[in-house]
């Protein structure tokens, strides 16, 4: 299975996913008895993460998407907010804030804000403390971003962090390219335009959104590995999972020849939509601004030209609409606990 994910609502689903494979292939294993040597042939999972929202703070790439992957998969997220490292610490960060590391506003996104020597740049450009990170999830983007300095592709760092983080093998974690930081993700708003993390985290969402946009996207390419997974010859099902559609999905599907390629695979989503609300994070504005309805309808609307079914709460009203050729499929949608994610993996695997 090949799965796009963003943050939040879709790491929340790769916990039941992850499970619901590995039941599987316990299974498989008792089937077969200890002699069988098949593993490598059975289904595993692919997931395709949103890079778009990449930044270097104090030069380290910070990847939140792809870290909130990693972090859901190995155990280790802090369930409250769905991102970071569970019971972290912040003495880092609080002390390079006493150092003089500025907050700043510039959120880089280009290859010398972090992979250069940095010597000489000046302490503003290179100890810029714009995100408050933890010393565990620092310690993440510090060995990511010393990979990349030796030579890595983004795609082997996270293969490499996976590993370490006891991910198996039959989980690929693939970034949507392998230009680090290279496409961002831009808000207009009538004060001006913000980086995305400026947007949600300094401004807390606040800003009344007047466009949204992919910079960069039409430079860069999808990866060797994301192009692998989404034009071969397999079966594979593909699921967007329960995140933004604007701005944790969309970024990937603006990569050139994405949206093709989807359109020969059988494509599923889970809506983020419950009703005429977000399950959590700013989809609704960026939605609004896109000129989508802020529906179940209005997700389908996002992916209408590949899309053969979304899965949608099965109490939501604002989920009637027509969708052309696709299929509205309904069930609990709503993860709260690892128990519902399990449920809800176990009906995308089975009944969809």
């Amino acid at each position: 299975m090949i799965v796009l994910s963003g943050g939040t609502g879709t790491p929340k689903l790769l916990v039941g996913l992850k499970r619901a494979f590995e039941k599987e292939r316990e299974r498989k294993r008792e089937e077969e008895g200890s002699g069988g040597g098949r593993e490598g042939e059975w289904e595993g999972l692919k997931i395709i993460v949103n890079t778009a929202e990449d930044v270097w703070v104090s030069g380290n790439l910070v990847c939140p998407d792809l870290d909130s992957v990693l972090y859901a998969l190995a155990g280790e997220i802090d369930r409250e907010k769905w991102w970071g490292v569970q019971n972290d610490s912040f003495c880092t960060h609080t002390a390079l804030r006493r150092l003089g590391c500025g907050l700043g506003s510039g959120l880089g996104s280009g290859l010398g804000s972090g992979l250069g020597s940095g010597l000489g740049r000046g302490l503003g450009r290179e100890c810029e403390e714009s995100l408050k990170i933890g010393d565990k999830d620092r310690a993440t983007h510090i060995f990511r971003s010393e990979l990349l300095r030796s030579g890595k592709s983004l795609t082997e760092a996270t293969a490499l962090l996976a590993r370490q983080f006891g991910i198996p093998e039959w989980i690929k974690i693939l970034p949507m390219t392998d230009a680090p930081a290279s496409v961002s993700t831009r808000i207009l708003t009538p004060a001006g335009e913000l980086h995305f993390q400026e947007f949600w985290v300094s401004r807390r969402g606040e800003p009344e959104v007047l466009d949204v946009y992919f910079d960069g996207v039409e430079e860069v390419r999808a990866s060797e590995e994301v192009v692998c997974a989404l034009a071969s010859g397999s079966e594979e099902k593909v699921l967007i999972g329960p995140s933004n559609p604007i701005t944790s999905v969309g970024p990937i599907l603006s990569l050139r020849g994405v949206r093709e390629m989807l359109r020969r695979k059988k494509v599923v989503a889970v809506s983020p939509i419950l009703g005429s609300e977000p399950v959590s994070g700013p989809a609704a504005k960026f939605m609004r601004a896109k000129g989508f309805e802020v529906s179940a309808c209005g997700v389908f609307k996002c992916y209408e030209d590949f899309l053969d079914a979304l899965v949608v709460e099965k109490g939501d009203k604002e989920a009637e609409c027509q969708v052309g050729g696709g299929k509205i499929l309904k069930t609990e949608i709503l993860i709260k606990n690892d128990a519902e994610s399990e449920r809800l993996a176990k009906f995308l695997r089975e009944d969809v």
